[in-house]
């Protein structure tokens, strides 16, 4: 049974819970191709309410934005945000097993600060936020991968954090209110933020599932800047999950738990994640679980000790094991046993806690 106070705070968290600070770049670029976009000029409506710094480029290229060295060049990326046109390649779109059938793009760059960042070596340049103005496009595009008679799924964020940027762009509420009307189309994102509150009322007909990404206290203190806390990560997770009844959003939810580190007395701490986890959905709801250890390539781990020269983040590569793809990549995961013993905990708390919950993968 629903509590009363359903929207509130659950105390057994254990934590005073507050929204989190929204991200404000210190300046917004737009080319000249995104202002010829009708939702261009809505995002410019958008950050001109904020009375942020906006400056109309001249010519549809981003430049001034590299510093003396990597770090002062990722610190003024990270503060920039750039609202530009999707190039035609990215309309082809690409398969993104095990996560979903298809990926698409309403944005590349997040303006968080993860030290663990899976963007690192993924995408070229400086990595500002670009956020893209043919939305419509973009959208439009989607019906074609769609299979009649069978569901269909999108992942809209492999390169970006949706929700962080959505009080600028609004393109997720927009995504979200088109699968609300397909038929076997079904969307799916991610996020280390909380402000979902626009979200709450949205024509979703279930056909959006809303994952937040968490990690064991340690973890995301150390690792996670600029991000909402897991408490109140979580707190935006059961207010998704609670039906509109209860003043909620009544959306498919999931938790990503990423990335997975065998840190020290790790089982004690993962599994005080899962009991916040449990204080924050102790109501039945359509819940999934998605679990990936830490991982690395030698190209991320060069880009990432450039953006984060103190880090503490272990990627020694004498404690991993070498895996390679069949395209002669390389990443760095943990030993066999490890991972074992790590899938097998995982696994046991996610069938006692929640025994309706589906593990979709493990990685």
């Amino acid at each position: 049974m629903l509590a009363d106070t359903a929207l509130a705070t659950n105390t057994d968290l254990n934590t005073t819970v507050s929204s989190s600070k929204l991200w404000m770049p210190e300046q917004v670029l737009f080319t000249p191709a995104a202002l010829d976009e009708a939702w261009g000029r809505q995002i410019l409506q958008r950050v001109q309410s904020l009375n942020l710094p906006i400056e109309k480029l001249p010519r549809n290229r981003l430049t001034g934005l590299r510093g003396e060295n990597e770090r002062e060049t990722y610190d003024i990326a990270k503060r920039t945000l750039a609202v530009v046109t999707a190039p035609p390649s990215s309309l082809k779109l690409s398969p993104i097993p095990p996560s979903a059938d298809w990926q698409f793009h309403l944005a590349e760059g997040c303006p968080a600060h993860c030290q663990y960042c899976y963007l690192a070596g993924s995408l070229s340049g400086p990595p500002v936020i670009r956020t893209f103005a043919n939305l419509p496009q973009i959208i439009d595009n989607l019906a074609v991968y769609e299979k009649q008679g069978s569901p269909t799924s999108y992942e809209v964020s492999c390169y970006t954090d949706p929700l962080g940027i959505e009080h600028l762009t609004g393109s997720l509420a927009e995504c979200i209110r088109y699968f609300g009307t397909r038929e076997d189309g079904y969307l799916r994102f991610v996020t280390k933020f909380d402000a979902v509150d626009d979200l709450l009322d949205l024509p979703h007909n279930g056909h959006t599932r809303c994952r937040v990404s968490v990690n064991a206290a340690p973890i995301s203190g150390k690792f996670e800047g600029g991000t909402a806390s897991v408490p109140s990560r979580l707190n935006a997770l059961r207010r998704l999950a609670l039906p509109s009844s209860a003043g909620g959003g009544g959306y498919p939810v999931g938790l990503v738990i990423a990335p997975i580190m065998p840190i020290e007395n790790w089982e004690t701490h993962y599994t005080r994640l899962f009991e916040q986890i449990s204080s924050a959905l102790d109501f039945e709801c359509d819940l999934t679980f998605e679990l990936i250890s830490h991982r690395f390539t030698p190209g991320s781990k060069q880009v990432l000790q450039s953006w984060y020269p103190y880090s503490k983040l272990d990627m020694d590569e004498s404690n991993r094991s070498v895996k390679r793809n069949k395209f002669g990549g390389t990443k760095f995961v943990y030993d066999g046993d490890i991972m074992k013993t790590l899938r097998q905990f995982f696994k046991r708390q996610i069938q006692q806690r929640f025994p309706n919950a589906k593990i979709l993968y493990w990685t």
